[in-house]
């Protein structure tokens, strides 16, 4: 069976998307806080005639994210399939360590987690990050203000910025790894909680389904069609241009080294 972890598993897309996959059968790894939220997900899964199970994971502690890595790497099984979907949606915080709160938990929490699974990794492996249109509002990465503890950046500039780290990320790692496939998803208008309450009425007339939300990231998971496309950025089911800063190899570069220093991590060129 193949084996597929998803963070954010207990609502919206993440929800979504570990159902969609059960029902193409792979066993869930459901990653998240809540042992009783993502339980029920667990259970239901199972209910149904699926396989899954929870790992605990808290996305603003590092040590959290590598500890739950290293609890599947003892597991000695493999993976197939990552799908980094948690996030922080337009809020203000700091995580654990000291990083602005959507950086911290979009980017940083998913990149110690992908560095700490790459033994579990075979060739083929997809890793498929949930990012945003958003990214096309940033013009750069303030790598300041994300470790800055008091005053920290928040509302749209911030998330925007970890929604363009999301999509740097992917095509550094497909650059650095090519055995595997790595994808950047904006899954659309999803109204799944992460928006300030005075967005909302606007959100939900325009947004999707947390199910129709979940059809491209499962499909960049499964598709066989896009081997050829690692490193893409895609959107209702078709590659698609993201931004000239996305496209900056240098600033994909410096993410990449700051984050391996950020989590402790040595250079893996």
């Amino acid at each position: 069976m193949r084996n597929v972890l998803v963070t954010g598993p207990s609502s919206g897309i993440g929800k979504a998307t570990a159902f969609a996959l059960s029902r193409l059968g792979f066993h869930v790894i459901a990653a998240g806080r809540s042992p009783q939220r993502v339980g029920e997900l667990v259970d239901q899964i199972i209910a149904e005639g699926g396989s899954a199970e929870y790992l605990p994971i808290d996305l603003t502690s590092l040590t959290s994210a590598r500890t739950a890595a290293r609890m599947l790497e003892d597991s000695g099984r493999s993976l197939d399939v990552l799908i980094n979907n948690a996030g922080v949606g337009v809020t203000r915080g700091i995580t654990e360590d000291g990083f602005q709160l959507q950086f911290g938990v979009n980017h940083l929490g998913h990149f110690m987690l992908t560095e700490h699974l790459r033994r579990t990794f075979r060739p083929g492996t997809r890793i498929v990050s949930v990012s945003s249109h958003m990214h096309y509002r940033a013009a750069t990465l303030d790598f300041e203000a994300v470790t800055r503890k008091t005053t920290p950046m928040g509302g749209i500039e911030a998330y925007s910025q970890s929604k363009l780290a999301n999509v740097l990320f992917t095509r550094e790692l497909a650059r650095r790894q090519p055995d595997w496939r790595t994808f950047a998803v904006h899954p659309g208008v999803v109204d799944t909680g992460i928006f300030p309450s005075w967005t909302r009425p606007v959100v939900r007339s325009r947004s999707l389904t947390p199910e129709e939300g979940a059809v491209t990231v499962v499909w960049c998971a499964t598709d066989p069609g896009l081997e050829a496309s690692s490193g893409g950025y895609f959107a209702s089911q078709r590659e698609r241009q993201p931004s000239d800063v996305a496209l900056d190899d240098d600033l994909a570069h410096e993410l990449w080294s700051r984050s391996e220093r950020w989590c402790g991590l040595g250079p893996v060129d």
